[in-house]
C-alpha cells in the first residue's frame, strides 16, 4: 500500500468533503481515507496493483476540485 497526500482548493462546506469522500471511497484499492475539511487536504492508502494517484486526482477533479499537490510515501 502507498500513502498519498494531496493538497486540494480550500474546502468551503461539508457538503464539499461528502462530495469527495463519496466519490474517492468507491474507488477500488483506495482504503483509510480521510478528507481533512479544515487542512484541505486528502490523505488514503491506495493498492497500486488496483488504482494510481492518478486515477484518485482525476475522480476528485471530475467531482469539482482542484488539486494543488500531491504526495506519495
Amino acid at each position: 500500500m502507498q500513502k498519498i497526500v494531496l493538497q486540494l482548493e480550500e474546502l468551503v462546506c461539508p457538503t464539499c468533503l461528502q462530495k469527495i469522500e463519496t466519490a474517492v471511497g468507491k474507488i477500488d484499492g483506495v482504503a483509510n481515507l480521510k478528507v481533512l475539511f479544515n487542512a484541505s487536504k486528502v490523505k488514503a492508502e491506495i493498492d497500486p496493483t488496483k488504482t494510481s494517484v492518478d486515477a484518485v486526482v482525476q475522480v476528485i477533479e471530475a467531482v469539482g476540485f482542484d488539486v494543488l499537490s500531491q504526495k506519495v510515501k
